[in-house]
């Protein structure tokens, strides 16, 4: 008898909220400034960053769950503070594969903004901080963005099979940006 790919046992998992860390996850992704290439409006301070250290942008914790329908992918984000000349840093931000799929993100510590677009120029940010939860509808692209001084962490909840495409982002970007003026975060 061929056993059931999307079986699998329950679990718990520890979540560090001071940290912004999953206990024991098994896959850890890591975006640096050089990941982050054709995404920032100041490609010159860009490169500077790179060529002075390429500091880390953002890390996602994940645990193994079946990346199939039925199922719900959960993840924690920490997003760093820092600009890109006056841009704040940003995840890449990404369409579902499966375009009729949602995500949850419940902000768990630091404050900025979840940015999200639809393909037909609709534009939104939404505030994200401690105890906010921002519902991303289907077909809209997001990405977070750190406004704070410390990390912006958020739980993510999104449904087995969603996948991520990155590609339409890297071709369309977004078309309003968050920059720090005077201090400030200003939507441009």
């Amino acid at each position: 008898m061929m056993e059931n790919p999307a079986l699998c046992m329950p679990f718990g998992v520890d979540i560090d909220l001071i940290k912004g860390a999953m206990g024991d996850p098994d896959r850890v992704i890591v975006r640096k400034a050089s990941n982050m290439i054709g995404m920032y409006a100041d490609e010159a301070a860009l490169s500077r960053l790179i060529e002075h250290g390429d500091p880390v942008h953002y890390e996602v914790f994940e645990k193994a769950i079946p990346d199939v329908e039925g199922h719900l992918i959960i993840c924690i984000s920490k997003l760093y503070p820092g600009k890109v000349g006056e841009e704040y840093y940003m995840t890449k931000g990404h369409y579902h594969m499966v375009a009729g799929t949602a995500e949850i993100y419940l902000g768990v510590a630091g404050q900025g903004f979840m940015l999200m677009k639809t393909s037909d120029g609709k534009c939104v940010a939404e505030p994200i901080r401690h105890g906010r939860m921002v519902y991303v509808p289907p077909y809209w692209a997001h990405r977070s963005i750190n406004t704070d001084d410390v990390p912006l962490v958020s739980f993510c909840v999104y449904p087995g099979g969603a996948g991520h495409n990155y590609g339409d982002i890297e071709k369309e970007g977004f078309p309003k940006r968050i920059f720090n003026k005077h201090g400030v975060p200003v939507t441009q």
